[in-house]
């Protein structure tokens, strides 16, 4: 069962929706989401930020075909940042969920061309989640 995304509201330029997660550490493929902004858009040549305005969660282009990869991309994150840490001092218990965020980063930024997102044959753009399950946002702006 995939998370729901849904549209909610366009601002200035700016497309925002809204992606409901289903667990703690999990990555979704958002390239649909950007395709179908792109294409509302009518832009032939550019460029599309996505966005993610938390400190918990990230963007991120990795392959989009087999399923192990995110697998083995989770499995890997969450054993070098275990949940648990002797060292995390912050006081809401989720500092690797911030420090996953922070190495994935919030926002990505692919070009656009004759009206299609340049990316490579296998890429996709990913909401990765690390402190769901939530409510999340993603601002796309092109």
């Amino acid at each position: 069962m995939q998370p729901l995304v849904l549209l909610t509201g366009m601002f200035a330029g700016m497309q925002c929706a809204e992606v409901r997660t289903r667990q703690q550490t999990e990555m979704i493929c958002i390239t649909d989401l950007v395709n179908k902004t792109l294409k509302a858009s009518n832009i032939q040549s550019g460029r599309v930020v996505i966005y993610v305005p938390h400190t918990t969660a990230g963007i991120t282009i990795n392959e989009n075909v087999d399923p192990d990869v995110v697998h083995d991309l989770l499995a890997q994150i969450n054993a070098m940042l275990p949940w648990r840490q002797p060292l995390y001092r912050h006081g809401e218990g989720n500092s690797a969920a911030h420090v996953k965020a922070t190495l994935v980063g919030s926002s990505e930024i692919v070009l656009i061309e004759r009206g299609v997102l340049v990316l490579g044959r296998w890429q996709g753009i990913f909401f990765c989640e690390f402190d769901g399950p939530r409510v999340r946002q993603v601002i796309i702006q092109m």
